[in-house]
């Protein structure tokens, strides 16, 4: 732990954390499709609600038949109708993260996570790669082949929001984060799907001690290959946003050099996390409304964005409406871990970092 933080700072960082991924993934679940909840069909619906500037959890549609259908889950996760997180695998992959450091430590191999994923998740709560990997690991194969047979998914999101626990667990080391992030990576993607996670775990380790989001930002950037597709695109956001072009002028600029990779693909989604980290510039509610605005994987994205946030404010910093809808009370599928408390994750995850010290 870096000497720079007491532990009532470092506790309270990573509930911080925590808590932003949860209200962060809350915040983007009910819009998350996108290819129907484009930038303009987010923001289209919020003015019909007159609720922008965003400042809280989605408002539930006015009418039945307004022309906006949200998910399936919206009546658990919009605004006045949360009572605790609603169950989503951006919040189930953090809970087994745990588990994992918890049960076999820092050391712990590729073969282990796949172990782990077969002992304490359902296969039908995994999507894309991770689903691919996981039918992969019940057919007998072995990392790294797990990522590469019969996978097209392999440089999508998966492996970035896997990621936290590590940047959690490593404050102030985003390299050594990072290590950890790719070595649970590489168990179901390659290429720019493993930097994706590298990456998002040394921004959220970098949050603990960087004086600014932009210094974690450049932070991150340096654990990843600088001629990757993900480290060129996040360079391109942060340049134009030195330039002081508006937030919503750059992400229609880097949309259209990302054009073709899908919604779920790991470096459009970083642009979306890279702009609303720089434009939310530290601040927690406008840095989480700002990357949901931005559409795409809307629920990962603003979990990712929540725990950056979070991290670098800490939990006193976020406001309550953000906080007290989730009742300190998490659902996952992850078995031995539904109805736990926020509170405690946080606390398992700072004896993590003690046990460590």
């Amino acid at each position: 732990m870096p000497p720079a933080h007491t532990q009532t700072d470092l506790a309270n960082r990573i509930l911080g954390g925590w808590l932003g991924r949860i209200a962060g993934n809350m915040l983007g679940k009910p819009v998350e499709q996108g290819e129907v909840w484009t930038r303009d069909r987010i923001d289209r619906y919020l003015r019909q609600a007159a609720a922008l500037p965003l400042t809280d959890y989605l408002p539930e549609p006015i009418s039945e038949h307004d022309g906006f259908e949200l998910r399936p889950e919206w009546r658990q996760c919009v605004r006045g109708r949360i009572h605790g997180s609603c169950r989503d695998d951006d919040v189930d992959y953090a809970i087994l993260g745990l588990d994992l450091l918890e049960t076999h430590g820092f050391g712990f191999s590729t073969e282990q996570v796949g172990d782990l994923w077969l002992l304490r998740l359902p296969y039908l709560q995994t999507f894309t790669a991770e689903r691919a990997a996981y039918r992969n690991l019940a057919n007998g194969l072995k990392p790294p082949l797990t990522a590469t047979y019969d996978n097209p998914y392999q440089e999508w999101i998966g492996a970035l929001i896997r990621a936290d626990i590590h940047g959690w667990t490593c404050p102030g080391a985003p390299r050594r984060a990072a290590s950890l992030a790719r070595r649970d990576a590489v168990l179901s993607h390659t290429g720019n799907g493993v930097y994706g996670a590298m990456w998002a775990a040394a921004l959220i380790a970098a949050a603990f001690t960087a004086p600014t989001v932009r210094h974690a930002v450049d932070e991150a950037l340096a654990v990843i290959p600088a001629s990757s597709r993900l480290a060129r695109t996040v360079r391109r956001v942060a340049s134009l946003h030195d330039t002081r072009m508006s937030w919503e002028d750059t992400l229609t600029t880097v949309t259209e050099e990302t054009t073709g990779m899908g919604w779920i693909h790991t470096v459009p989604n970083a642009a979306v996390l890279t702009a609303g980290l720089l434009y939310g510039d530290g601040d927690f509610t406008r840095t989480i409304t700002l990357t949901v605005r931005g559409g795409l994987d809307t629920d990962s994205n603003g979990a990712t964005a929540g725990s950056v946030a979070g991290v670098f404010g800490g939990a006193a910093a976020i406001p309550e409406q953000w906080k007290a809808p989730l009742e300190d009370t998490v659902r996952s599928a992850v078995f031995g871990f539904d109805g736990v408390r926020i509170s405690e994750l946080a606390e398992r995850t700072v004896r993590l970092v003690e046990r460590d010290d």
